[in-house]
């Protein structure tokens, strides 16, 4: 009869030894927390100090009916908003580096701390200066963001080379261990890098998991160096095996995890909740209220209206560019597919020669492309060499600005796309259409023409059904460092 132990101690499975650290790998946390922590500081003392200097100019002012000086109360300030960062949770490590549930808590300690400013100047009856209000907390809330996002930036850059990670051993069945492995190698980012994996097979198995097993899963952790036992799924192991494995490992040192079979579920519509003993997970459905259909759409308006005002110079020389670069119309409508599959004309500054739509099918026939899904030319021919630069940092993209002052579009969504392409969609992929397409998307950010339409497709679908505000702001942020910084995989 072929026993848990057995295949644990088994060598058909093989494993890799890398950077990712060994025993107690938690020290790369308190790494990354301690950089985290210095980027804090550096954005929270210059946004605290330099509110003061722009909106109080240089030289030292005191508190109206106040022994201080604003100095002094820069100097609180910024002791305090470092504080509510860290009662906040802002930087523990079960939200430090994956997710938006990071930027959430950066958020509402941000905004928490100044309300609490508001009210206890307003009840001391103490002058404070409006400029930390309608200057310093804006500004400090999206600096803190971009602090977050650049440490992330590093931290994915350190993963993706096998450092800075949890070292994982993946337990259960074939097909679970496959399935999980699979998940994790397409999202080196995540942070949990697979070291062994143990296949197990119950046929003909009846008891549990018992003090010999923990033993030899406890020498196998030390072999591989890892931190983590994870769990791949409950079709070989019982709860009561799942329970003594997690008894079985170092307290503090050594965790378990569990996977659950389910896949692109952001955090904010999970929640677990115990319930006679069963840690049960709820899903939320994805839903959107009025509420959170007014915030995006205000958040589109004042957001496009902004960016239009500022941009009107770049819109005038880019229009006289376009002109210059050959006949033809400035700005190129092209129908697309919106909200609902309602068509709508997106605008863009024309990047193309003339009449560059009707040589489409014939160069997608010529590359062999015309059964794919993704209309995209390699080496396109018809892009103008203005038109080739201006894509690389997405200035043809400009004009949907007013696509979506109009409504037709929002600022973050799934990309349009034509009918045509349209037309190849599964039920899922439908799933696309239930929001407005956006200027910029998940997919635009994680990629841009280097993905494979299956992972645009299941990008796209992830934003669909876990929307949130703060989701959207940090897109934006990482469009904006795309576009001042494209790479190769923009065309």
């Amino acid at each position: 009869m072929q026993t848990a132990v057995s295949l644990i101690e088994s060598s058909e499975h093989s494993f890799d030894i890398t950077r990712s650290g060994g025993p107690g790998s938690s020290s790369w946390q308190r790494h990354y927390a301690r950089w985290v922590i210095l980027a804090d500081i550096v954005v929270v003392v210059t946004v605290t100090f330099g509110t003061q200097v722009l909106w109080l100019g240089p030289h030292p002012v005191a508190v109206a009916s106040s022994p201080f000086t604003y100095t002094t109360v820069s100097a609180g300030l910024t002791l305090a908003w470092m504080t509510a960062l860290s009662l906040w949770g802002t930087r523990h490590a079960r939200v430090l580096g994956y997710g938006i549930a990071e930027y959430r808590l950066v958020l509402g300690a941000s905004v928490q701390l100044f309300g609490l400013v508001a009210i206890v100047a307003y009840l001391t009856g103490a002058d404070l200066s409006r400029g930390y209000f309608l200057l310093g907390l804006p500004l400090g809330c999206v600096a803190l963001m971009v602090g977050r996002l650049l440490c992330r930036s590093w931290l994915a850059r350190e993963r993706r080379r096998g450092a800075m990670s949890a070292r994982v051993v993946l337990v259960g069945s074939a097909e679970e261990n496959a399935r999980v492995a699979a998940e994790l190698s397409r999202q080196p980012t995540a942070g949990l890098h697979v070291v062994g994996v143990h296949t197990l097979d119950r046929a003909g198995f009846a008891s549990t998991w018992s003090e010999e097993n923990a033993r030899h899963l406890r020498a196998r952790l030390e072999d591989l160096q890892a931190d983590s036992v994870l769990v791949s799924g409950g079709a070989v192991l019982d709860a009561h095996d799942i329970r003594r494995i997690g008894w079985s490992l170092d307290p503090g040192r050594q965790h378990l995890i569990v996977a659950v079979n389910l896949t692109d579920v952001a955090g904010p519509r999970l929640h677990t909740r115990p319930v006679a003993g069963l840690p049960l997970v709820h899903i939320e459905t994805p839903q959107y209220s009025v509420t959170q259909r007014f915030l995006k759409r205000a958040f589109d308006i004042v957001g496009a209206g902004i960016l239009v005002l500022i941009l009107s110079p770049v819109f005038a020389a880019l229009a006289l560019l376009v002109r210059a670069s050959g006949p033809g119309p400035i700005l190129y409508r092209q129908e697309r597919v919106g909200q609902g599959g309602a068509p709508f004309g997106m605008l863009k500054f024309r990047s193309m020669v003339d009449g560059a739509d009707s040589r489409l099918q014939e160069l997608l026939s010529a590359q062999g492309r015309d059964g794919t899904p993704l209309f995209k030319v390699d080496n396109d021919p018809r892009i103008t060499p203005l038109g080739r630069w201006l894509r690389k940092f997405s200035l043809d993209e400009l004009p949907q600005l007013f696509n979506v002052l109009g409504g037709q579009m929002s600022l973050v969504g799934p990309r349009p796309q034509r009918d045509a392409e349209v037309e190849f969609y599964d039920d899922d992929a439908h799933r696309r259409l239930i929001v407005r397409p956006g200027m910029s998307g998940l997919w635009q950010v994680s990629g841009r023409s280097a993905l494979a339409w299956d992972d645009a497709i299941r990008l796209d679908l992830f934003y669909v059904e876990n929307w949130s505000l703060v989701g959207d702001i940090v897109i934006l942020i990482r469009t904006f460092k795309a576009v001042l910084a494209p790479g190769g995989t923009a065309h």
